[in-house]
């Protein structure tokens, strides 16, 4: 008798680990797919107070309603914010990362051939000057969603809006009359 209890608690947590699989699984599927074709131009994008935003679900007046919100708001699943060519922001599906409220980072590498996806992720992402994603964005107060501008509570920047309008003016992505 005992042995029919120990194989059916077997069986129970062998049910319970595949159940868990499969719950991992349809969440990593339901990930926004983003590859370095994901990335263009950043002036393409629909500009926002000096930053530029997407959705990669089609769903722009969304994301729109939240950027210009003067109360702030929770940015829908596939907005895509971009200050610099090199550093994106993408909105997951709801309870991809509650750490990170659902933004993945990217540090890209740009050139006029494309972009390459340098790193990617959640709570980790280094950019080029060595600070951490996460660790700007979450000092953001919790109306504006982790989105970083001036009166929200991050730290400032070390640029100018001359010197960020010539970064994203510069961006070799984009096509330039000759």
């Amino acid at each position: 008798m005992n042995r029919v209890k120990i194989l059916g608690l077997s069986a129970v947590l062998a049910t319970a680990a595949t159940l868990a699989g499969v719950t991992q699984l349809k969440a990593a599927q339901a990930l926004i797919e983003v590859d370095e074709s994901t990335f263009d131009c950043i002036t393409d994008m629909t500009p926002v107070r000096g930053f530029f935003v997407d959705n990669l679900l089609g769903d722009l007046e969304a994301t729109l309603a939240v950027a210009n919100s003067e109360t702030g708001g929770t940015w829908p699943t596939g907005s895509l914010v971009q200050l610099v060519p090199t550093e994106v922001m993408i909105k997951q599906p709801a309870g991809t990362s509650p750490e990170t409220n659902d933004w993945e980072f990217f540090e890209l590498e740009v050139s006029a051939e494309g972009s390459s996806i340098v790193t990617r992720g959640f709570t980790d992402v280094v950019n080029r000057f060595g600070g951490n994603c996460l660790d700007c964005h979450k000092l953001a107060e919790p109306q504006w969603d982790m989105i970083c501008e001036q009166n929200h509570g991050c730290a400032p920047i070390p640029l100018s809006r001359e010197m960020l309008v010539g970064i994203q003016q510069n961006d070799p992505r984009c096509n330039r009359p000759d």
